[in-house]
């Protein structure tokens, strides 16, 4: 009879126990991303310009600049100004993206902005050939 009374008691105090501690979630235990290595504006976007120049480094306005996703296969273009620069706002840095221009039916070189380049402003230049 006294081990049973003793186990009633023992197992009402556990539930006391168990009901008075507290309670923690997934997200209270995880450590702050600070503490990983990773702040928590990583979600960042990135900035890429540039200009558009002739093999005279004359800036080329009205030159067209394709910026191709590597991952979707999406492109955007950007006509410059007279003062040849481009400006592609907004990239996700966890993707590979390709860049050239065309003015005149003639064509820059393609240029790759990497996932693995942590910069958040990217700059470059575009030179198109005469030909």
């Amino acid at each position: 009879m006294k081990n049973a009374i003793t186990g009633a008691s023992l197992l009402v105090t556990l539930s006391l126990v168990m009901l008075s501690a507290p309670v923690f979630s997934i997200s209270a235990l995880a450590a702050p991303a600070q503490l990983l290595g990773r702040d928590s504006k990583q979600d960042k976007t990135r900035l890429l310009t540039g200009k558009v120049l002739d093999a005279g480094d004359n800036p080329l306005p009205n030159a067209v600049v394709y910026l191709t996703n590597t991952h979707t296969r999406s492109v955007k273009t950007y006509i410059v100004g007279p003062d040849g620069t481009y400006r592609f706002p907004a990239l996700q840095p966890s993707i590979d993206y390709e860049v050239y221009a065309q003015y005149d039916n003639r064509k820059s070189g393609t240029k790759t902005v990497s996932q693995f380049d942590d910069r958040p402003q990217v700059y470059i230049t575009l030179k198109v050939s005469a030909k």
